[in-house]
């Protein structure tokens, strides 16, 4: 099993806002793609900004492919990410799961 894993900051203002829309695009999208196994998404208050992360679950990397095209360490936005990130993080990281629990 694999494990994306992604990042990034909004304002703390925007801390319910961009859960609801991440929700609504790129955790339904991975929801949706084939060879998924479940999505996390962690958030966290730091001062004036907001640091999300997301985790994803796949049976292999040719599945991460499916949903994030050939280069899969390049991040995948989707339209407003933009008006909520401070910054558009240009690469993630992928793990092999040792244990499941």
């Amino acid at each position: 099993m694999i494990a994306r894993t992604w990042f990034g900051r909004t304002k703390a203002e925007d801390y319910d806002a961009y859960l609801a829309y991440l929700e609504e695009s790129g955790v339904a999208e991975l929801r949706r793609t084939p060879g998924n196994h479940g999505v996390m998404v962690l958030r966290r208050r730091d001062g004036d900004e907001a640091e999300f992360g997301v985790i994803s679950f796949w049976d292999s990397i040719d599945d991460v492919k499916a949903f994030a095209g050939e280069d899969v360490d390049v991040a995948r936005y989707f339209p407003d990410d933009e008006r909520f990130l401070l910054e558009l993080t240009p690469k993630l990281k992928h793990y092999e799961v040792a244990r499941e629990r």
